[in-house]
């Protein structure tokens, strides 16, 4: 993270005070002390493996993508086009209620 070379570069090699890298940062004093006492140089915390809402599109999107790329400049899809016929290959999740006049 640069942010904490940053911070430690601040303090330790241009002798900036926690309250001025605190004001330059938007972090609070605590935490900036924090950061300079800690053994580590960045703060660990583990990101879930989460699956994308996009994961079951993927393939489609990947094959559109490549018959796009091989296409002219003028015979490419542009991205709105994409999405369009995506919606004609997916059933909406919900059918709207009949209009009544």
């Amino acid at each position: 993270m640069a942010l904490l070379s940053v911070i430690r570069r601040w303090a330790l090699r241009d002798k900036v005070s926690i309250r001025a890298i605190s004001r330059r940062t938007g972090l609070s004093r605590n935490t900036i002390r924090r950061y300079l006492r800690a053994e580590t140089v960045e703060p660990k915390f583990k990101v879930p493996d989460r699956p994308s809402k996009l994961d079951l599109f993927a393939d489609k999107l990947s094959h559109w993508l490549r018959v796009e790329a091989g296409e002219s400049r003028k015979h490419k899809r542009t991205v709105w086009c994409l999405y369009n016929v995506g919606l004609d290959h997916y059933a909406p999740a919900y059918q709207l209620p009949p209009r009544i006049d």
